[in-house]
């Protein structure tokens, strides 16, 4: 390998080392940034999940500027909390880095190794298999946050189980599955049993969760651009009505859904 091909890598390791130094600066104890000096890894986290959100919104747009940007965001936070790290004598942005860059090497065996794949789908369960044995895990399913978002939860869970074979792999045999917690929660509703119909509910939000999977589709992912899309459609009917001379607390049902269909026509 010639030192030519090498140029690019070596420029992108002393930006990243840049940013390295620039945080070191900023968390100096007598002349570092007062703000900076402030933070902890708790109080970092908002900042965590509101870069990761903004970094999704911006993947969705396209925008090959704003995603740049948010990514900057998002490798700031990670270099922060590594930061903070190794000021406790913890762990240090390079062993988070060697980390990273032994598991990839070692969960995919079909590049690094001699293990022959027919596709992503065995990469997959190779996957689950190698990170099992590694964690000495005794179950298939992870252990996950409390705090990640149940759409995604049982998005994730599902596909670990179908690593091991627990699973129907044709979304038209899982939809029949919809159906059936469908009619299971209108028995419960029929019945007033409330307490039973919360749980029919999340059988039947794990159901489609299911059926999504399967058809390559992220549940969370498609039910934020639903609620992006009715939150557009409502606001129409508000600006609409406003025209009209008419508040949205006094309008009738009907002519807020004679809105709603313009809405979703435009």
């Amino acid at each position: 390998m010639s030192f030519a091909s090498l140029l690019p890598e070596i420029k992108e390791m002393k930006e990243f080392s840049r940013l390295v130094r620039i945080m070191k600066k900023l968390r100096h104890p007598l002349r570092g940034c007062p703000w900076d000096l402030k933070q902890t890894p708790a109080s970092l986290k908002e900042y965590v999940l509101e870069e990761a959100h903004e970094l999704i919104e911006a993947i969705d747009s396209g925008d090959a500027e704003a995603i740049r940007e948010e990514l900057g965001d998002l490798l700031l936070q990670v270099v922060f909390l590594a930061r903070l790290a190794e000021e406790d004598k913890k762990f240090s942005i390079r062993e988070v880095i060697a980390t990273i860059s032994e598991k990839l090497v070692s969960r995919h065996p079909h590049i690094f190794g001699s293990v022959k794949v027919n596709g992503a789908d065995d990469v997959k369960v190779n996957w689950e298999k190698i990170k099992i044995a590694e964690k000495n895990k005794q179950s298939v399913i992870s252990d996950y946050p409390p705090a990640m978002p149940s759409l995604l939860l049982a998005n994730r869970i599902a596909s670990q189980a179908s690593g091991v074979g627990f699973d129907w792999n044709d979304a038209g045999k899982a939809f029949a599955k919809v159906a059936e917690e469908m009619e299971e929660l209108q028995v419960e509703i029929n019945e007033n049993r409330l307490h039973e119909a919360e749980n029919e509910i999340g059988d039947l939000l794990f159901a489609v969760a299911n059926v999504s999977r399967l058809l390559k589709i992220n549940p969370e992912f498609a039910l934020a651009r639903t609620n992006k899309k009715f939150i557009s459609r409502f606001r129409y009917i508000e600006v609409e009505l406003k025209k009209q001379g008419k508040d949205i607390g006094n309008a009738s049902l009907a002519e807020m859904e004679t809105l709603w269909n313009q809405a979703k026509d435009k």
